[in-house]
């Protein structure tokens, strides 16, 4: 929904409220249609394809697509072990792993936004993404939880304590949407402290070399088991957020609203904040804090499809899949041989956008 449909519809959720509990399915709701469904399947397929030609080494598509049938049980592709392995180990789960990024963030913006109703609302911008990088570095530099905590628990953890803080600074502040933020920012430059002081004080220049490309968003290294792992954190969070649809479109007539039309609002807050803080652990512990994907992309989708969350979702999940694929891929060529934060590249494209949205924001007001 845009800044000025949700002051609108927050007004007159207020001005009109129901003396009665209606139905949450009396929500105008509608399901994606099958034709932008496939649309956005097909341009993601073709995207994918495309980023796996495009590199120093010389691939066209029916090869890697013979790379990938050779790998999945058809006939062997004929190409030299080297160009296979360029496709199959390299390229391909980079790829993939771009996409379940790029689709899992936005996902996560478009539900903090309706939930806090703010179109400011991101995991970035909320400082998420910093306290889940400030408890991954924890857990690598520090060996914080003795072997028992991984990667993404520490992530987990430290998304946790960072939304919980943005919270709790937000209530005693008064609790507005513009406190939220503001909220959010501090907590964001906290943890980015936290973790510059962790990564400069404890680790060796190696890792502190490695550690500090990565916290800038980074896809090198990418593997089976990082894509597997996020893109079944994904699917499941997909799964959570598809279901609660119709609750996030009654969030956009504000928390009384949707209280009255028989939301549990503690619940659901509880909830999917929850599923979007776990989805930004697992997707920053493989890939870094990129920025600014759950901030733009839930907008843009939202001009398209409208503000219904049945459409909203799977749409903003293409739509952050296709972007983070062609993002990644500029990020690796662009000063080939030497290869770009893929979060430098999302911050470049995502800044004037931010202050777009901030005009709109004004503007609405």
């Amino acid at each position: 929904m845009t800044p000025s449909g949700a002051e609108t519809a927050g007004r007159a959720g207020r001005s009109r409220r129901p003396d009665r509990a209606a139905p949450l399915s009396s929500l105008p709701s509608r399901a994606l249609p099958p034709v932008a469904a496939a649309v956005g399947a097909v341009l993601l397929c073709v995207s994918v394809a495309l980023a796996l030609t495009i590199g120093p080494a010389d691939i066209r598509v029916a090869d890697a697509w013979s790379v990938v049938a050779s790998h999945l049980g058809g006939k062997p592709s004929g190409l030299s072990a080297i160009r296979d392995g360029i496709v199959w180990d390299l390229r391909l789960p980079r790829t993939l792993l771009a996409a379940v990024c790029g689709a899992g963030l936005a996902v996560c913006g478009a539900v903090m936004q309706s939930l806090l109703r703010n179109p400011l609302a991101d995991p970035f911008v909320l400082g998420v993404s910093s306290g889940a990088s400030t408890g991954a570095v924890a857990v690598v530099v520090l060996g914080v939880g003795g072997g028992v905590v991984s990667v993404t628990g520490g992530a987990f953890l430290g998304a946790l304590c960072s939304f919980a803080l943005v919270l709790l600074l937000s209530h005693t502040l008064g609790g507005s949407t513009d406190r939220v933020v503001l909220a959010g920012v501090a907590a964001m430059q906290l943890f980015s402290a936290l973790t510059s002081f962790v990564v400069m004080t404890a680790a060796d220049a190696e890792t502190t070399r490695g550690i500090l490309f990565w916290l800038l968003g980074s896809l090198t290294g990418a593997g089976w088991t990082d894509v597997g792992v996020c893109a079944a954190v994904l699917a499941g969070a997909l799964l959570v957020c598809g279901g609660h649809a119709r609750t996030l479109d009654a969030f956009a007539f504000g928390e009384e609203a949707a209280a009255t039309l028989g939301v549990s609002v503690a619940r659901t807050r509880l909830v999917l904040l929850s599923v979007t803080a776990l989805l930004t652990a697992v997707l920053v512990s493989s890939a870094g804090a990129i920025g600014f994907v759950g901030l733009v992309l839930p907008h843009a989708v939202r001009a398209l499809s409208g503000p219904g969350h049945a459409r909203l979702l799977p749409l903003t999940a293409l739509a952050g899949a296709v972007f983070l694929v062609w993002a990644d891929t500029l990020a690796r060529t662009v000063l080939d041989p030497q290869e770009v934060p893929v979060g430098v590249v999302t911050s470049i494209i995502g800044v004037p956008a931010f202050v777009l949205v901030l005009y709109r924001t004004r503007s609405a007001r």
